[in-house]
Order: structure tokens, then C-alpha cells, then sequence
């Protein structure tokens, strides 16, 4: 990762470049027709490593883009916006939450069925989810690596509008963001002799009882604000590859001015 936004843009994006991101979206998935048994190891425990590398395989993409489940939509077209007219690959994060799903499921059939086979046993099924779910946060933190630049859909679906300080309810958003605060920041070659370094998932289920509402306090402050005059200011300029549409960006929001060369631009 070299850089991230904290995106704002508001409803009512074009649907023509919703089907474009679609085919990106779902390029981007995998056939998860895996069984346990294909990641057996020789004294009958499943190797992890395997699972992850299969059902949350590395994806070669430009941009990063954390979301809610329910900006799903919206995440989509922006993608396909900025395929069409930029040529950037984004990585749209809930592409691989469904995964999660239906491995646990697998898992939880096999593993933590109860004797009479009507219910889960509840230890086991703790376990199992913390496998997953680190799995998952494990192939999304890779992710967040590999890719030079990171969108954060900043909506009142991601965040708690009513508080002063921006918190969030989905545990992914909390971990994505808070990874893009820890992670190696990474230069790309091409830039470095012009500028210098700067230093739902899945929806709850209502119980019998009351909704289990968790959540996390967001720091923002080291995401550059991105907003929709800034996108179509980016998206008008003519450029000759992704990485150059990658370049005017940073050129068009720079991280601080004393950072930046007299021939970056």
C-alpha cells in the first residue's frame, strides 16, 4: 500500500458502469467447490494454509476498496466507473466475505455437529469461527499489501453518524482501516525519484433476545479526503495506463506539499 482516501460520494452513480464492474466483481471470485477432505494432511488435521490459499487466493489489482455489505451497489459501479474510464482494477472487498460463509458452513458440518446432528456444540463452533474468520482477516490484510492504493466508502452504512468521534459496526471495516494505519507503506518504483515516502461483512442475525450491536471507534485521520468533484476531476484527465491514472491522482490530492518534489509534476 502507498496511499489511502476516505472516499464520500453520494447516491445515484451512473447504473451503465454497474454491469462493467459487475464483470470485475465476479472475475474476481473463485468456484468454492473444495471439500475438507482436499486439504487433509497426513495425521487428519486440515491444513490452514491451504484453505486460506484456496478459497481467498491473491487477486492482482490497483485499488483496495473497503465498503459495507450494503454499499455493495454502489462499490460495484465505482469500480466499473474506474475501470472504464481509467483502466484501475479495484479489489472490492465483500468479493471474498461470502467465501467465509460457506467454508464455515463445510467446517462446521463436519466438525461441530452435536450427536444428534439438529444443532452445533457451541465450544466447537466458537473454534471454528475464530479459524475462519482469521482467514479472512489474514487474506484481506494481504490484500490491503499487495495493492499501491486503498478507497475507504466513507457512507452512513460504514459509519455511526451520530457520534462525534466516526465509529463503525462492521469488525471487517475496523480491521481493514486499522491494518491501512499498521501496514508497510510501499513506494512504487516508478515514483521513487520523484517523491519521498510519507511515513460486513456478514449482516447479524436477530436473536430471541436483543440484537448484538458491537462497536469500534474509526481513525481516519491518515486517509487523504476524496469526494465526488474530486473523482470526476480524476476520471476527465486523459492518461495512458493505470499506474499514470494512479500518478495524476496523487498529483491532484498530494499528501503535504513539503513532501513533494519541484519535478514530481
Amino acid at each position: 500500500m502507498f496511499r489511502g482516501f476516505n472516499l464520500k460520494i453520494p447516491e445515484g452513480l451512473n447504473d451503465k458502469y454497474y454491469q462493467i464492474g459487475l464483470k470485475i466483481y465476479d472475475g474476481h471470485k473463485i468456484e468454492t467447490k473444495f471439500v475438507l477432505d482436499d486439504f487433509l494432511l497426513g495425521n487428519k488435521s486440515l491444513s490452514g494454509t491451504k484453505i486460506m490459499d484456496n478459497w481467498f487466493p491473491m487477486i492482482d489489482a490497483h485499488l483496495f476498496l473497503s465498503h459495507s455489505h450494503a454499499d455493495e451497489k454502489k462499490a460495484i459501479t465505482l469500480a466499473g466507473i474506474l475501470y472504464e474510464k481509467l483502466g484501475v482494477i479495484t479489489f472490492i472487498d465483500s468479493c471474498i466475505w461470502g467465501y467465509s460463509t460457506n467454508l464455515l458452513k463445510q467446517i462446521d458440518d463436519n466438525y461441530c455437529l452435536n450427536y444428534s446432528g439438529e444443532s452445533y456444540n457451541y465450544s466447537k463452533r466458537n473454534y471454528s469461527t475464530s479459524h475462519v474468520n482469521l482467514m479472512l482477516s489474514t487474506a484481506l490484510n494481504r490484500m490491503i499489501d499487495n495493492c499501491e492504493c486503498i478507497f475507504f466508502l466513507n457512507s452512513p452504512n460504514s459509519l455511526s453518524s451520530s457520534d462525534v468521534v466516526s465509529r463503525t459496526k462492521s469488525p471487517w471495516i475496523f480491521s481493514e482501516i486499522a491494518t491501512t494505519q499498521t501496514i508497510r507503506k510501499k513506494t512504487p518504483s516508478r515514483l521513487k525519484p520523484r517523491i519521498k515516502m510519507f511515513s460486513e461483512g456478514g449482516q447479524l442475525n436477530e436473536s430471541k433476545r436483543d440484537l448484538l450491536i458491537i462497536e469500534y471507534d474509526l481513525e481516519l485521520s491518515h486517509l487523504s479526503d476524496l469526494n465526488i468533484s474530486d473523482i470526476k476531476k480524476w476520471i476527465g484527465k486523459s492518461c495512458s495506463s493505470a499506474n499514470d491514472a494512479l500518478d495524476i491522482l496523487y498529483r491532484l490530492k498530494p499528501i503535504d506539499d513539503k513532501f513533494i518534489l519541484t519535478n514530481y509534476g
